[in-house]
């Protein structure tokens, strides 16, 4: 299978030439305020996740594991519903966050609930019932739900500070599903996040390059339909599934604004800035920085949803990184490293 290659090199968006009609400048001469953080929906993100997952694994190379995380997404969706209302940060945790300049939950330091395991093991349990009876899966669903509660602390603070040393590859994707609901539901609740309380990184003109919200990863950017949101772009949180406003055309790893690409399992049918015929999925590469992020539209396909179709373009990944690039990005229902079980 070969990649399609879109290449644009845009005048730098700070000075933008009198004809530029892009998303943000007309944003911009309309008046209008593009919301900057788009905080989750507890009741719709898991659920969309899920459907999409299903429309995907039809005649797809990689069915069954779309459709177990089907059923994984379907459970977090029936979890994050029914689970008590977690802990909310203290004024003093979101004075200091602010000060630092770092996100307000950050996920490595963040003083994780102990319920977010009581929640862990009844999304196995939820997972257990929906799944066949002779699922091979369901030996490692319920080797995650009898982890010691020390074994499962240790295993995310592997997966949330991106160590795949120790990491046992095998209930990995369980375990982030847990930690999804947790720090979705607490996204969620805790409102508007400070407007100081963001990445460090995060500076005027470019786009924070982990989550304001969380600090973790983006898993892909995704162009938008409808309202203030129509044409932005947005990237999307690997774990709470917040998403927070990027320039259209910049890399979202190093803010370059030329030596960009754009890749994909399928040709082309408009050019670069023109989401309406373009694949519905792309890898936009960086010259400057050797990354890439995937960037989808919603333009193109109105179900598009960014963990879904990650996982179903693998192949996509595996093409680029054959042409030389990294992936600026994370996915935390497919991890990639030595599968080790973590030491006793």
């Amino acid at each position: 299978m070969d990649l399609h290659a879109n290449v644009t090199t845009p005048t730098p968006a700070s000075t933008p030439p009198p004809t530029a009609s892009t998303p943000d400048s007309i944003a911009l001469r309309a008046g209008m305020e593009i919301p900057r953080l788009l905080l989750p929906e507890p009741g719709r993100v898991f659920a969309q996740r899920a459907l999409r997952l299903r429309q995907l694994a039809a005649g797809h190379a990689m069915r069954d594991y779309l459709m177990l995380l089907a059923l994984v997404c379907e459970a977090q969706h029936a979890r994050v519903q029914q689970g008590p209302a977690p802990a909310l940060p203290a004024q003093a945790q979101r004075d200091a966050a602010a000060r630092a300049g770092e996100p307000l939950l950050d996920a490595v330091a963040w003083p994780r609930d102990p319920q977010w395991r009581i929640e862990l093991r009844a999304l196995a349990a939820d997972v257990l019932a929906r799944m066949p009876a002779d699922s091979p899966a369901r030996a490692a669903v319920q080797g995650v739900a009898g982890l010691a509660d020390a074994a499962l602390e240790q295993q995310a603070e592997r997966l949330l500070a991106g160590i795949t040393l120790g990491l046992d590859m095998g209930a990995a994707p369980l375990i982030a599903a847990g930690l999804q609901l947790y720090f979705t539901r607490l996204a969620a609740a805790c409102g508007a996040v400070p407007a100081d309380a963001v990445s460090a990184d995060a500076v005027p003109g470019q786009a924070a390059t982990h989550c304001p919200c969380c600090g973790s990863l983006p898993v892909a950017s995704l162009t938008r339909l409808g309202g203030q949101q129509e044409g932005q772009r947005y990237q999307h949180c690997t774990l709470c599934s917040t998403q927070w406003h990027a320039d259209r055309v910049r890399c979202t790893h190093c803010g370059a604004t030329d030596g960009l690409q754009y890749l994909s399992l399928q040709a082309a049918a408009a050019p670069a800035g023109d989401a309406r015929k373009r694949p519905a999925v792309e890898a936009e590469t960086c010259d400057h920085c050797g990354q890439y992020l995937k960037i989808m539209h919603a333009a193109s396909d109105l179900h598009v949803e960014p963990v879904a179709d990650d996982l179903a373009t693998l192949t996509l990944d595996l093409l680029v990184a054959d042409a030389g690039f990294s992936r600026h990005g994370a996915n935390l229902l497919l991890l990639f490293g030595e599968a080790e079980s973590a030491p006793a």
